[in-house]
């Protein structure tokens, strides 16, 4: 078993403060529930994560209060934040890290995620879901693809990761993570053959795989899910909209 990390931290200042007030997005109301408290709860029902490091503002002390959830003080920036549960964990072995705006997720998925993290010794894993298997299941759903030869993936809203190489994956990661929705950015980002192969459809996963591994330095392995809860992160209206459809939640 690991730990796992949840950031929390963001506060309700884009597109969702049209939908509640409240000052984090990890607090906006799905039902009777917080986004954050679906996500803690499919965490602890895996059968895989010990304990639970959740970032975020002190009101959370008075939502969780089970022994196996530890909160930590949020930072600033998303970065900060990770940086800041880090300090928390052990200095050597895996941590899942996962955003506290996918409020589908499921013990079944993490499970399944986490499984096939454990069958290869690459220091990074990241998850990618094929626009079929989301649109099979939230036909809705309006995601952010990127088309590779394979076909069109989103990304995941989890990482498993060796805690050994975190920082140097922080340090060189930054603008990685500012672009992770900016598919074109990404690319241009990583050269422009890499750019090119990809506006021409050329571009395969295993590259991509290749050249982020490099930029970083280390090992990472990409995990293709079938569990599409994984690439439902909420951060526009009609996300929560669908949400709450799909949890059965009335305003």
């Amino acid at each position: 078993m690991i730990d796992a990390l949840v950031l929390a931290g963001s506060t309700n200042d884009g597109q969702l403060r049209k939908c509640s007030k409240v000052k984090f997005e990890a607090l906006i109301p799905v039902g009777k529930k917080t986004m954050v408290e679906y996500v803690i709860a499919a965490l602890l029902k895996s059968n895989n994560i010990r304990r639970v490091l959740l970032v975020g503002p002190p009101v959370l002390h008075n939502i969780f209060l089970s022994s196996r959830v530890e909160i930590i003080p949020f930072q600033k920036t998303l970065l900060e934040n990770v940086r800041a549960g880090f300090r928390y964990l052990p200095t050597t072995g895996k941590v899942l890290v996962l955003t506290s705006d996918i409020p589908l997720i499921t013990a079944e998925a993490i499970d399944d995620f986490m499984l096939s993290g454990t069958q290869s010794n690459a220091e990074l894993f990241f998850p990618i879901v094929f626009k079929q298997i989301i649109a099979k299941k939230f036909p809705q759903a309006k995601r952010t693809y990127a088309i590779f030869k394979e076909g069109a993936f989103t990304g995941g809203n989890m990482v498993l990761v060796q805690a050994e190489v975190m920082e140097r994956c922080l340090q060189r990661g930054a603008r990685l993570v500012e672009w992770r929705k900016k598919p074109l950015k990404l690319c241009l980002a990583l050269g422009s053959n890499f750019l090119g192969k990809y506006l021409t459809k050329r571009l395969t996963v295993a590259e991509a795989e290749h050249k982020v591994s490099e930029l970083l330095g280390i090992k990472g392995r990409k995990i293709i899910c079938n569990y599409p809860e994984i690439g439902m992160d909420v951060d526009k209206p009609e996300d929560l909209l669908l949400v709450k459809h799909v949890l059965g939640v009335r305003d």
